[in-house]
C-alpha cells in the first residue's frame, strides 16, 4: 500500500481504537482507579529521495529507563504546556532539534496505555522544511529514519515474548535493519497500521 500525505490526514480523521502495553496479555489484571500521567510523543514524516520516512530515536544507553531502546520523541506533559500535542512538540525540540514551526499536525492515534503508568498521544507530524538533526546529550544516542511503509505494514510485525517482572509478556516488534523496534513504540506504530488499513 502507498501512503501519502493526504491518505494519512484521512485515517487520522477516522475514529480508531485506544491501544495498550497490555493488548497482548490480556490475563493482566489492571488496577481500579489507577492514575494515568498523560504524555505526547511526535511521529516525525519527512521526505527523502521522494519517499515518506519516519524519524525514531535511540535512547541513550546511559538513561534509567528504556535505556538503548528505539523510541518516538516525547515525554510528560508538564505544567506549560497547553496540552500533550504541545509536549510532544516541546519534546522533539528537545530532544532531536526540530523547531515547531517546522510541524504541520495531520492528527492524533487514539491514546496508548504502558506499563510504566503513561497514557500516551502519538502525533502524528509532516515536517514541513530541512532542519538539522540536534540529538540531545545524555538522552538520545542517535536519531535514524525508516521508511514509513515498512512500519505501516502488518506482515513486517511479529510477536515476542520475554519475561517481565516475574512474568511471560508477550509484545509487537517491527525490526528494521540493524534497529530492533518493540514494546510500546511497535504498539502504537502497529495501532496506526491498523486505523491506515481499515
Amino acid at each position: 500500500m502507498t501512503h501519502d500525505i493526504e491518505t494519512l490526514r484521512a485515517a487520522l480523521a477516522r475514529p480508531g481504537r485506544p491501544s495498550s502495553d497490555f493488548d497482548l496479555n490480556p490475563e493482566t489484571v489492571l488496577p481500579e482507579g489507577r492514575k494515568l500521567r498523560p504524555a505526547g510523543v511526535l511521529a516525525p514524516i519527512v521526505e527523502l529521495e521522494g519517499a515518506l520516512h519516519l524519524l525514531l530515536t535511540k535512547r541513550s544507553s546511559a538513561l534509567k529507563h528504556h535505556p538503548g531502546q528505539i523510541a518516538f520523541p516525547g515525554g510528560k506533559q508538564d505544567e506549560g504546556d497547553d496540552d500533550v500535542v504541545a509536549a510532544a512538540l516541546r519534546e522533539a525540540s528537545e530532544e532531536i532539534g526540530l523547531p515547531r514551526d517546522r510541524v504541520e499536525v495531520l492528527g492524533t492515534l487514539p491514546a496508548h496505555e504502558t506499563v510504566t503508568g503513561f497514557i500516551v498521544t502519538p502525533v502524528i507530524g509532516r515536517v514541513t522544511r530541512p532542519f538539522d538533526i540536534v540529538p540531545e546529550a545524555g538522552e538520545v544516542d542517535e536519531v535514524f529514519s525508516v521508511p514509513l511503509g515498512h512500519v505501516l505494514s502488518e506482515p513486517n510485525y511479529i510477536i515476542q515474548s520475554r519475561w517481565w517482572r516475574g512474568q511471560q509478556r508477550s509484545y509487537f516488534a517491527v525490526p528494521y535493519g540493524p534497529y530492533y523496534i518493540w514494546g510500546a513504540t511497535a504498539r502504537m506504530l502497529r495501532a496506526w497500521t491498523d486505523q491506515i488499513s481499515r
